[in-house]
């Protein structure tokens, strides 16, 4: 009995690790970039990865100010979780605070499919290929994308550019494809060659570009 015990374990977990194969979980299990404005680090964006049995969730923080003569001028804070069964999306939660503005998102897998919450949108079933809009999982290019602020279901053109070198935080540079995501958003991602999150550059109001560089 307990021979065949350790054997069905033996089994479930060795069909959770194949399953999680398919996903570009990092081996120390945590991914962490630095937020550059004008050559100056204004916050952190860093994941988590957790298991639990066949359970995957990806905790997420973001933590970014700018300041003037030492004065905070914006924030952003947020903080949400992924919940991963195998290679499917079963579950998204996430709080915002973007200069006081409070958002969030509460999505869960249902016999209806993704049932999706959120501070900008009514529910909705989301579409089946529909994931959060966290950059670190590449099949988000893929579309259509979640919100992770409002839960807003969003189709933006993704296109492309080519492969390049980028700086990270050690100083040196790696290749990675480079893709523009234009429409309702607008930012740059890369992967590097393990379709790893590499980095991400968008333009903040004041018209600024933040650049992520991996740490």
């Amino acid at each position: 009995m307990i021979g065949r015990r350790c054997l069905l374990l033996a089994g479930a977990t060795m069909a959770a690790r194949r399953a999680w194969a398919a996903l570009p979980v990092p081996a120390d299990n945590e991914l962490a970039f630095r937020l550059i404005r004008h050559g100056s680090e204004i916050g952190r964006h860093t994941l988590t990865f957790e298991r639990q049995g066949d359970r995957l969730n990806v905790h997420i923080a973001v933590d970014a100010q700018i300041t003037l003569f030492s004065i905070p001028i914006a924030h952003y804070t947020h903080r949400a979780v992924e919940t991963w069964q195998g290679d499917t999306l079963v579950g998204l939660s996430g709080q915002t605070n973007k200069n006081g503005d409070h958002e969030w998102i509460n999505a869960r897998r249902t016999d209806e499919g993704l049932v999706v919450l959120g501070s900008k949108t009514a529910r909705y079933v989301a579409p089946p290929q529909a994931i959060g809009i966290t950059y670190w999982n590449k099949r988000m290019l893929n579309g259509p994308m979640i919100s992770m602020d409002d839960g807003v279901l969003v189709r933006p053109k993704v296109a492309e550019v080519r492969t390049e070198a980028i700086p990270v935080a050690s100083g040196g540079h790696i290749p990675a494809e480079h893709y523009n995501i234009s429409g309702v958003f607008n930012v740059d991602v890369w992967y590097d060659h393990t379709d790893m999150w590499a980095s991400l550059a968008l333009n903040i109001s004041d018209g600024s570009e933040v650049r992520y560089e991996r740490l």
